[in-house]
């Protein structure tokens, strides 16, 4: 009893988790099964074999929905098969037929496969109709509609698999970016604390000796190299401060790199205009956060063609600009727009955005820069 309590728990859980993944479209779905019930046939029984039926499918197709690649296959077999035997007592019967190739063009197979089983299971559901002695006419209007029905479900099945693995592929592509650019950062600092910390140590060994050798014969220049080595230390101490500081959670170049990828492969064009300057690392991974997220947005909810980055320095600001040419409208803050202001506010930044019905998006970030940190962009962009 345990272990069937056990089994009902995790199947419970894993189709909550099928369901949030997919929305509620295989719960609405179902409604086609209204189909069923629009029978002409003569047979005096078939209710209860139609009742029956759907509670024969109802366990095949939410267990279908568990299942990936081509173990849906045979959960399609078994559905079709529903849908021959309970032929003869209804002629509603081919809606079996009609879930039975959405299953197969969320299968994962190819194409011609997809057709091939659309075509085969069609034949299958003319000659039994041609056997049960159906007129001519409702066999052929039948045929032709659940053909149609099976190969326009089947194929919009099959190409939102393909988008599952393309998003997931792209989702593999942006970990990488990720992970390509903190490792470079990893490096950076190992080189960094390398050469930092190879000078210093040796300074500070050489110091040491000369103290000891001068500790007996002339204290007072012992104590002048004890007072350069703690000089020495405090200094260096102070050098791995900052290059530790240094570490990037989140640079621009990596983000700017996945937004390309995510965006492209939605069919975005994205534009970019980037100053080159030294940014504090605390500014620079706000303003990468921040670009995520609207470029996020912008993959999800604005529907456009093209989008644009600016990051410009300038009035002692570091100032990020995000644009596209979507639908625009009504901005409805959420967890997103929120996290983006309460990441510029504890750096005294601010966000403004601007979205007019079907003229796009325009969102500014900006945060003030400390004036050591603008002297030193300043250089650099010089």
């Amino acid at each position: 009893m345990r272990r069937l309590d056990t089994a009902l728990a995790d199947l419970r859980s894993r189709l909550h988790a099928r369901l949030a993944e997919q929305g509620w479209a295989p719960l609405w779905s179902l409604l086609y099964l209204g189909f069923l019930f629009m029978n002409f046939s003569a047979s005096r029984y078939w209710l209860g074999f139609t009742v029956a039926s759907v509670l024969v499918f109802l366990p095949l197709y939410f267990l279908a929905q568990l299942r990936s690649g081509r173990r849906q296959l045979v959960y399609a077999m078994a559905v079709a098969l529903l849908g021959y035997l309970l032929l003869p007592q209804n002629t509603g019967a081919n809606t079996y037929l009609i879930y039975a190739g959405a299953m197969v063009g969320a299968s994962g197979v190819g194409l011609r496969a997809l057709l091939k089983w659309i075509i085969a299971a069609t034949l299958v559901f003319a000659l039994e109709a041609w056997l049960l002695a159906w007129p001519e006419r409702f066999v052929g209007l039948s045929v032709v509609v659940t053909a149609m029905l099976m190969v326009a479900i089947g194929a919009a099945n099959h190409f939102h698999h393909e988008k599952r693995l393309r998003q997931a592929e792209l989702k593999l592509s942006h970990d990488e970016v990720r992970r390509l650019a903190a490792l470079a950062e990893r490096e950076r600092i190992g080189r960094d604390l390398h050469d930092l910390l190879g000078h210093t140590l040796s300074l500070i060994t050489l110091k040491s000796e000369l103290a000891v050798k001068l500790f007996d014969r002339e204290p007072l220049a012992a104590r002048r190299e004890i007072v350069d080595v703690e000089r020495v230390a405090r200094d260096a101490l102070g050098q791995v401060r900052r290059a530790v500081t240094g570490i990037r959670t989140a640079g621009l170049a990596a983000e700017l790199a996945s937004a390309r990828l995510l965006l492209e492969s939605g069919d975005v064009r994205l534009d970019y205009a980037i100053a080159t300057a030294t940014l504090p690392p605390e500014v620079e991974t706000v303003l990468a956060l921040t670009l995520r997220e609207a470029i996020t947005n912008i993959q999800r909810h604005a529907r456009a063609s093209q989008a644009r980055v600016e990051m410009v320095v300038e009035a002692g600001e570091a100032r990020l600009a995000i644009l596209d040419d979507g639908v625009g409208g009504v901005i409805v803050p959420g967890n997103g727009l929120g996290g983006m202001r309460e990441r510029l506010a504890l750096l005294d930044g601010r966000l403004e955005i601007e979205s007019a019905r079907g003229r796009g998006t325009r969102l500014r970030a900006s945060i003030p820069l400390p004036s050591s940190d603008v002297a030193a962009t300043a250089h650099a962009l010089a």
